[in-house]
């Protein structure tokens, strides 16, 4: 009873700032991968996470214990958008992410919670996942080996990169699965540390520069330096500097591009909910309701957009602090996002983060990318859904082959292609084609005839 009570009491206590900033640490890995590997700026990205969960605290009345930071399930549009259309296009189509939730929310009050299960069952979201993660597969390969996003150029020579990436791949799993306590929640964090350490190593060891030396780069543009680690921009930036904020333009191509990214997000959230519930005790879906917390949730995204900023989403990281340290004051969220806020203005972090070899992303990518496209055969497997079912079959294949083969419609004044074609097509042919006859039930009718 009294952890009940403390799951649903918001105390602003000066006591709890260290909890806050603890809670901020686990969140920290992941939370900046999002913008070092997308292009956006790491201080935009840490203040809006705070920004954002303070407005989900708000909308939500102070409730619900979560923080609100970078969503890995728009990398791959967000990676794409910014080099089609730049930052500002790309924030656009985030910022009509953030008001989709708004309106799923606004279904949920009128028509209840399963409308969206009927809208977008596990046939659609689940290879919606798997396009997500998919798509970047052949960036973070050309990442992991030292070479630019595309592919086109050389930063690192490809011994050292995967030096580098091996080690913060293979520390991020081990933590992953031998880690204990306050460790095991933050394995992306112990990875980027392994892997930036043994690039200091290798450059102090003088075999960065004896590898460089040697190094042939082939057809493709040799970026490489005798160094993998430069400080050269941390020491010029600023302690103080005000994060470089970015207006979104408009553009209706990022927006039907992006805005059906955010289907799987949404329905994910369902159970980061459910998940801080059964943590803290308490019925988060009933009391402030799903649809306040949805509401959250996408409005922290549309803020994040509309200063250029990564979009927002419940992390599972801080929810598995608050079962781990039994901290259910929702106030603790509170002086994490007023961490986050006051460290974006440290300058000189953001040149830190910026000193961080490209296979060391590049090496995370390779778990992170593959994770998500396991969570998207998950979604599907959970659901028991049947593959071999022709409807399903039909669903499940053009997805895929849209998604990942990049197939497009140039609609005159819009194209329509990617994760938001594969994204639109599976709710479209979810409504529209029939319930078929499963082979089982076939093959029951021809022995019964």
């Amino acid at each position: 009873m009294t952890e009940q009570k403390s799951a649903t009491t918001y105390n602003f206590r000066l006591r709890d700032s260290l909890l806050g900033a603890q809670m901020l640490f686990v969140a920290f890995g992941a939370l900046v991968l999002v913008p070092l590997l997308t292009g956006l700026n790491a201080n935009v990205a840490l203040f809006t996470a705070g920004a954002g969960t303070l407005l989900f605290q708000v909308i939500t009345r102070g409730k619900v214990p979560v923080f609100l930071a970078s969503s890995f399930a728009f990398i791959a549009p967000i990676i794409y958008g910014v080099d089609k259309w730049g930052i500002p296009g790309t924030m656009c189509g985030l910022l009509a992410a953030g008001l989709l939730y708004a309106i799923f929310a606004l279904a949920i009050r009128i028509f209840g919670s399963d409308i969206l299960h009927r809208i977008l069952p596990p046939i659609v979201t689940g290879p919606v996942i798997m396009v997500i993660g998919l798509v970047l597969a052949p960036v973070a390969v050309h990442m992991a080996s030292g070479r630019t996003g595309d592919g086109s150029a050389w930063l690192v020579p490809q011994t050292s990169a995967y030096i580098i990436a091996g080690t913060a791949l293979l520390v991020t799993i081990m933590v992953s699965l031998l880690g204990r306590g306050m460790f095991k929640l933050v394995p992306i964090l112990c990875g980027i540390t392994a892997g930036y350490l043994t690039a200091v190593v290798l450059d102090m060891a003088g075999i960065s520069a004896s590898i460089q030396a040697s190094f042939d780069p082939g057809p493709l543009k040799n970026w490489t330096a005798p160094t993998l680690v430069s400080m050269q921009k941390v020491a010029s930036s600023p302690w103080f500097a005000v994060p470089n904020f970015s207006l979104p333009t408009w553009n209706l191509e990022a927006i039907l591009f992006i805005v059906p990214v955010a289907i799987a997000p949404a329905i994910e959230h369902f159970g980061d909910v459910l998940a801080i519930g059964g943590i803290t005790g308490k019925d988060y879906v009933d009391d402030p309701g799903i649809h306040k917390t949805l509401l959250g949730d996408g409005l922290a995204t549309s803020l994040a957009a509309m200063l250029g900023g990564p979009p927002n989403t419940t992390y599972s990281e801080v929810s598995g602090a608050v079962a781990l340290t039994r901290s259910f004051n929702p106030a603790i969220m509170t002086w994490a996002a007023v961490s986050a806020i006051l460290l974006a203005f440290v300058g000189k972090l953001g040149g830190f983060l910026a000193s961080i070899p490209v296979p060391v992303m590049g090496g995370i990518m390779v778990l992170l990318f593959g994770a998500i496209t396991v969570i998207g055969i998950n979604t599907l497997v959970r659901a028991g859904t049947d593959l071999m079912e022709p409807r399903n079959l039909a669903i499940v294949a053009i997805i895929l082959v849209f998604g990942i083969g990049g197939m497009n419609f140039d609609l005159s004044i819009v194209k329509l292609g990617g994760i938001g074609l594969a994204g639109i097509v599976g709710v479209i042919l979810n409504q529209v084609l029939p319930n078929g006859r499963s082979h089982e039930r076939v093959a029951e009718e021809n022995r019964d005839s």
